[in-house]
């Protein structure tokens, strides 16, 4: 018998499984993997573990033909990384964690709190945020490995926590004896009765007012292959900020992203369909608004979804359910025959060009940089080919979600579940490593920068094709918004001035040979903005924005004839539109409704 290393064994099956890349942070109970991974991956270390969590995240999202898993040590290496599987399971996604843990005969079995050096049940901590969370305590064949690795064989992707004790990683074993056949990972969804496929075919075809809502459920490949028919299909559609790359800003019948942070002209569209068909989407509060009960008021609603549940939550109202793929749906969707929907899509677009989307409604400060105005010249100058991190929350999330218009091969990925600070550097690396040197754009405010600055190191170090864009306000925007709209402006932690520690950002970059400088306005005419935009490497830019900036529309509440408070349905985004766009935007729902 010819005996080996079983990590050895591990890493080999990994390989076999897709794997390429691994993001790791190194620790004691990890070490053998560890070690056999480094012959036959590429193992890319990060400083602090939610970062090999993020990164693996994004890496695995821009679905760019390869796959990374995350690997942490035991204890602090896996509580360090619950924020990343938190987020990865909230946004449906796959991140396989291979943790560390003491060796099977120190494991404290519940019997007391802690045995082993950095013993703690990881398994149980990763469960309630994991599809599997599972303790690899003997040494197991092929196939039983890799369908514990498995994400989403029942259709709806999950982090995968899976704890390896240090002995069972470096025990001798027979490879020969345990590399058996390995089953398929394909989803299995149930088939989509024709006479249900059908049925929505002929619902398109009545409708005067149709519209279609693509969600993260939607494959790239899928709309990759039917740009031509979704075109000639005829019917707006309208994207989810998951799937805001599933097509180009240019699409003809693309119009927008709707949301409580979206683009206005899309909620005012939505919400005057007849037949909203949304496809692989949640629809969550967040994109129905909290008011969902005034969701789409005048369409019957259509929802798909791979998750029985989320077709039975309650919210918003579904007038037909189905429980299958949406791709399936969509591809069927093309090839029907809806009719003559000319008059519709004329008033679509006249409502896009009524309602800019850089609204002149907030105020920017004297040289200071409008966020919307950067964004807006921002896209422009990226190319098909970019991958764009618009980060997960505060202001540079939402300047990004309302006004970038992106191109068709992008590839653009948030965390909008968790909505996290401190996710976009993160993030960014991974896709930059899937990238093998695509250029990779960031958009992050500096109160979330600072949350992870600490992987600019990793940036450096693997002298990444990153841009760094950084919203330099002094603090946490969105923060200080809430505190002056609700208590007067009383700020508190939010800023410099209230001991928020920012950094002096030339010495910071300086620290890591980063090449920054700062932007404002007409900065996409400066020729030495644009020599560093385009030039390999990393640089980071310094976004001159106003303190005092202020973010609308949004969708704000109002008091009811009974005195209560209630949020106000996705088409009254404030501030009000004139009344002279208004009676013109407001066609078949009145502004007053």
């Amino acid at each position: 018998m010819s005996e080996s290393k079983y990590s050895d064994v591990l890493a080999q099956w990994l390989v076999d499984l897709g794997y390429t890349h691994c993001f790791f942070v190194a620790g004691g109970n990890i070490m053998h993997l560890l070690e056999s991974c480094s012959h036959k991956l590429t193992c890319i270390p990060v400083v602090h573990e939610v970062a090999a969590g993020i990164a693996t995240e994004y890496f695995n999202e821009v679905h760019l033909g390869s796959k990374a898993f995350a690997m942490v040590t035991a204890g602090p290496g896996m509580t360090n990384l619950v924020t990343a599987l938190g987020g990865a399971w909230l946004e449906s996604r796959e991140l396989l964690v291979i943790g560390g843990q003491v060796k099977v005969a120190d494991l404290n079995r519940g019997e007391v709190r802690q045995r082993g050096i950095q013993e703690i049940d990881g398994v149980a901590i990763a469960a309630p945020v994991a599809e599997k969370s599972l303790l690899m305590g003997k040494v197991v064949d092929r196939a039983a490995f890799a369908e514990m690795t498995y994400s989403g064989r029942s259709g709806r992707k999950g982090p995968v926590f899976l704890e390896i004790p240090l002995d069972i990683q470096g025990a001798k074993v027979d490879a020969e004896k345990l590399t058996n056949a390995v089953p398929s990972d394909a989803p299995h969804f149930k088939p989509i009765a024709e006479a249900v496929l059908k049925e929505i075919g002929d619902k398109l075809n009545v409708a005067k007012r149709p519209a279609i809502l693509l969600g993260a459920g939607i494959d790239r490949a899928t709309t990759d292959k039917l740009q031509k028919e979704l075109e000639q299909l005829g019917v707006p559609l309208f994207v989810t900020w998951n799937a805001m790359d599933r097509l180009g800003a240019d699409h003809p019948m693309y119009f927008g992203r709707p949301n409580t942070w979206g683009q206005r002209y899309s909620n005012i569209l939505m919400q005057q369909t007849d037949l909203l068909i949304a496809l692989g989407t949640r629809l969550s509060l967040q994109q129905t608004g909290f008011n969902w009960q005034a969701f789409a008021p005048l369409a019957e609603v259509v929802h798909v979804d791979c998750d029985q549940a989320e077709l039975e939550k309650g919210h918003p109202r579904v007038d037909l359910a189905i429980c299958g793929d949406a791709n399936e749906v969509l591809r069927s969707l093309v090839k029907t025959q809806p009719g003559d929907k000319s008059e519709w899509i004329a008033f679509c677009r006249e409502v896009r060009d009524a309602i800019p989307l850089v609204e002149p409604v907030n105020n920017t400060g004297e040289d200071y940089l409008s966020p919307y105005k950067f964004v807006e010249q921002l896209g422009p100058l990226t190319k098909p080919d970019d991958l764009v991190i618009p980060c997960s929350s505060g202001s540079a999330f939402t300047t990004m979600m309302q006004t970038f218009a992106q191109k068709l091969g992008q590839r653009i990925v948030t965390n909008k579940g968790l909505a996290s600070m401190g996710y976009g550097l993160s993030g960014a690396i991974g896709a930059a490593v899937a990238g093998g040197g695509r250029r990779t754009i960031l958009v992050e405010g500096d109160g979330g920068f600072i949350q992870n600055l600490q992987e600019l190191g990793t940036v450096a170090a693997n002298k990444l094709n990153l841009k760094i864009f950084i919203y330099d306000d002094h603090g946490y925007a969105s923060i200080r918004m809430t505190q002056i709209n609700y208590f007067g402006g009383r700020y508190v932690g939010c800023d410099t001035e209230t001991g928020l520690g920012i950094p002096k950002w030339d010495h910071l970059f300086a620290a890591y040979d980063i090449p920054v400088m700062r932007i404002g306005p007409g900065y996409q005419n400066d020729q030495e903005f644009l020599k560093r935009f385009n030039a390999p490497g990393p640089a980071a830019f310094l976004v001159h924005i106003d303190p005092k900036q202020t973010y609308f529309p949004k969708i704000a509440s109002r008091v009811t004839a009974s005195g209560s408070m209630e949020s106000n349905p996705l088409h009254r985004m404030s501030p009000d539109l004139p009344e002279d766009v208004a009676a013109k935007v407001f066609r078949y729902l009145p502004e007053g409704k």
